[in-house]
């Protein structure tokens, strides 16, 4: 079942595209129709992309990845801040800091800046500082909060990036295909389409089209992180189980449980023993037999 209709996208405005003065070739197979100027954007093919973006995303979710989430435009910045957060995956909404990823490293030991301002306020280090020292370092953790704080949980490059509008976060697309880092996109009818592997074609400009779409992939990857968690349950009841088992081998057995199996065991070969002369009998007794009908036979040639 999809996860969304022509109706909803309708309704929310998806299907807006440029001016036709403003539109990319590479979107023409996107492109429904031009009227009053304006390109209108296939739903019909909208639709069947946010599926397939909507189950990758999934996916990634289920293996305990992350997504990160570039929208710096002011009319995607809360939208995306507050879907996203939700669902516990990183973001930017401020102006993205080159090499953010090429570079992650570097980004990496701002972050850990950040977190030792933090110490130093709780371990009491702020008191030996002046006054300056104290206002210069609380205004640079606002200003790595401002612009970091939101990827604080990303220890590792993302394992796929989604942005809002890609001519505006081109630097972000360029840094995610250098480092072969798949990219979901809402590409509007002024985009390029051809370097993302999972473009939605939609407005996004519009905050509607914006929520609606956004929306849907947190959705997909809640349910992805839900999966994992119902997955993770079930692990530890197997290794309990195996667990217990390794301890009934391994257990300390009792002397009088000992002397019990020696006389089951004992008592069962007694029963083997008395099976074989039984077989053995049978087994005479035939033979007798067979000699008996000899012997008239030879007495009856004679």
């Amino acid at each position: 079942m999809p996860r969304t209709n022509f109706k909803e996208l309708l309704d929310a405005g998806v299907h807006f595209g440029h001016l036709k003065r403003k539109w990319n070739p590479a979107m023409a197979p996107y492109i429904f129709m031009e009227r009053n100027g304006i390109h209108i954007i296939d739903l019909e093919k909208t639709v069947v992309k946010i599926d397939e973006a909507a189950s990758a995303m999934k996916h990634i979710a289920k293996s305990g990845k992350k997504v990160l989430f570039v929208a710096t435009k002011k009319q995607a910045k809360e939208i995306v801040a507050e879907k996203v957060k939700a669902v516990n995956m990183p973001y930017v909404t401020e102006r993205w800091p080159g090499g953010m990823l090429t570079n992650f490293p570097t980004i990496r030991k701002a972050v850990k800046k950040m977190s030792s301002i933090d110490k130093m306020a709780t371990d009491g280090t702020f008191l030996n500082l002046s006054k300056r020292e104290r206002l210069q370092v609380t205004r640079q953790r606002a200003k790595l909060e401002k612009t970091l704080g939101s990827i604080i949980d990303l220890t590792r490059l993302p394992s796929a990036l989604f942005v809002i509008d890609v001519c505006k976060e081109h630097i972000a697309v360029r840094e995610a295909r250098r480092l072969g880092i798949p990219v979901f996109a809402m590409v509007d009818t002024n985009s390029d389409p051809t370097d993302i592997e999972f473009p939605i074609p939609a407005n996004d400009d519009a905050s509607k089209s914006i929520s609606l779409i956004v929306g849907i992939l947190c959705q997909a990857i809640e349910e992805g992180l839900n999966e994992r968690k119902i997955e993770k349950d079930k692990e530890p009841q197997q290794k309990d189980k195996k667990i217990s088992r390794k301890d009934i081998d391994t257990k300390e057995i009792s002397a009088a449980l000992i002397e019990a199996l020696v006389e089951e065991d004992e008592k069962e070969e007694e029963d083997a023993d008395i099976e074989a002369d039984v077989d053995d009998e049978g087994v005479e007794e035939s033979d007798e037999e067979d000699v008996v009908k000899l012997l008239d036979e030879t007495e009856e040639e004679l």
